[in-house]
């Protein structure tokens, strides 16, 4: 059976955040240098450089969030797989676990959804160059959608994988 996955849909969502996550790899440590050149070498500090640097920052951040969910390889604590011996049990286990996740990432990103149309109402400016920090706060809403999408993708294999052991084995 065809996973969801490897819809046109997914693989250009897959696509795009590997492409803006890449690009965020380059820009952010080219800040730093910048600001060590300016502060170190040539005594000039550009002041705001890290406040400049915090947007790009939480965007990689929950776009990583996002990157792992979509290639299943985010952090897990698999101990209890080491024990489950029957392929039955433990897709059971994956799907539980699986449930769970959905569940959880779900909550979250309702919460991140209350706190992106907060942040848009209210329209907080930074401290030193005063840019609106929905730009910034926005990426936790952004992220945790990506997240949940590619764990309820996941969600559906693993359903499909137990119900073809359930067949195999019935």
């Amino acid at each position: 059976m065809k996973s969801l996955q490897d819809s046109k849909f997914s693989k250009g969502i897959a696509a795009l955040q590997k492409t803006v996550v890449l690009i965020l790899l380059i820009v952010i440590p080219l800040l730093v240098v910048a600001q060590v050149i300016l502060r170190y070498v040539l005594q000039m500090p550009l002041m705001g450089i890290e406040e400049i640097m915090l947007f790009p920052t939480i965007w990689l951040y929950m776009l990583g969030g996002g990157v792992a969910s979509c290639e299943r390889d985010h952090i897990q604590a698999g101990i209890l797989a080491l024990y489950i011996k029957k392929e039955k049990s433990l897709s059971v286990f994956y799907l539980v676990r699986t449930v769970v996740s959905v569940l959880i990432s779900g909550w979250l990103t309702f919460w991140a959804f209350k706190y992106f149309l907060y942040s848009m109402k209210v329209w907080k400016l930074s401290s030193l160059l005063y840019l609106p920090l929905f730009f910034g706060e926005s990426a936790m809403f952004i992220g945790l959608v990506f997240m949940t999408y590619f764990t309820f993708v996941e969600l559906i294999d693993r359903f499909n994988e137990y119900d073809l052991l359930r067949k195999k084995t019935a």
